[in-house]
Order: C-alpha cells, then sequence, then structure tokens
C-alpha cells in the first residue's frame, strides 16, 4: 500500500496537474514569461529592478543577496518601529527624490508607501496607480516626453480589479516600461 500511494502521490499525481496545466493554462505554466524579439525580457509575476531616472520604479524588493531572487521569496519580517526599517524606507525615499532632481522634477508630494516598502515575497511587479502618477514628472522629463503622454501609458497599463472585486488596481512596471521604450 505504501509503495502504491508513493508511485500514485509523488509520481503520477504531479505528472498529471502538470500536464493539465501545459495544456489548459501554457503561458502561465511556462512561467508567465514577456519575449520581445523571441528574448525573454522578464516574467509578468516577478518584478525587476530599475533606479534609472528615465523608467518607473517597482516595489523595493527584501530577498537578499539578489534583488527580486525568486529562490529568496521572503518578506523582511521588519516591524514598523524596527530601526533598520525607518532607515531602508527613509534611504528609498532620498533615492526616490535625488532620481527626480536629477532631471530637474521637484516633487513634494508624499511618495507612496508601495514605492518604499517590499511586498509580502519581495518579489511583486506591481506598483498602484498612485505610485505610478507619483513618478510621470521624473520619467517624462528624463524622456523628453509630455506628462500626458507619459500618464496615458500609464492608464493604459493600469489593470483592473480582478473579476472586478478582487485586489486593487495595479499597472505592471515591466509591461509599463516596456511601453515606454517602444513610444522611443
Amino acid at each position: 500500500m505504501l509503495a502504491l500511494l508513493i508511485l500514485v502521490t509523488g509520481l503520477v499525481y504531479p505528472l498529471a496537474v502538470t500536464a493539465i496545466g501545459r495544456v489548459a493554462f501554457p503561458h502561465q505554466a511556462g512561467g508567465s514569461l514577456i519575449r520581445v524579439d523571441g528574448q525573454v525580457v522578464g516574467s509578468e509575476l516577478i518584478g525587476q529592478a530599475f533606479d534609472d531616472p528615465r523608467y518607473f520604479w517597482g516595489r523595493p524588493s527584501a530577498t537578499t543577496p539578489l534583488p527580486y531572487n525568486a529562490a529568496a521569496s521572503a518578506g523582511s519580517n521588519l516591524g514598523p518601529s524596527n530601526d533598520a526599517l525607518t532607515l531602508a524606507v527613509q534611504t528609498r525615499v532620498d533615492a526616490l527624490h535625488a532620481a527626480n532632481a536629477s532631471v530637474g522634477v521637484d516633487n513634494s508630494a508624499p511618495v507612496p508607501v508601495d514605492l518604499v516598502t517590499a511586498s509580502g515575497s519581495g518579489l511583486d511587479p506591481h506598483i498602484s496607480p498612485a505610485a505610478a502618477e507619483w513618478q510621470v514628472a521624473r520619467v517624462a522629463r528624463a524622456r523628453n516626453l509630455s506628462e500626458g503622454q507619459v500618464r496615458s501609458l500609464v492608464a493604459q497599463n493600469t489593470q483592473d480589479r480582478q473579476l472586478g472585486f478582487l485586489g486593487e488596481p495595479r499597472v505592471n512596471v515591466l509591461e509599463l516600461n516596456m511601453a515606454l521604450d517602444a513610444l522611443q
């Protein structure tokens, strides 16, 4: 009986589920990869580090030693009263303001929290529409585009709630940055 259960639960079932997933949901089962000219540039499901003022920046990653390392997916477990978290958030706020200043943008609006705190997995590829809006002036100035053009791209790349009521509206940072590159 033990050998039969090992065979069924350890081999037959996982192979069957994998086969069904690959047939029914090939894009998702293959990692939701984004390709440009046949080359993989990323995944819809895992964020990437952007620090160039010409691009929208995503949520910070809590994975170490490399950012957005799926093998090390985890939150930081730092609470709101932790000095290390306070310092990390302030460092991120300073970096965002420095990026704005580097292209001559003075944005005194409060920085949206999702631009300075990592998600629970440390891999989130999305930001809120408010976080994208906060960055519009910097990206537009760095690319010599009008803010209206950049805002339009943000609107085109904003995904609604799933099924109309699950989650929050969100913007996939990699897809938005790819749309910017396609524009210029």
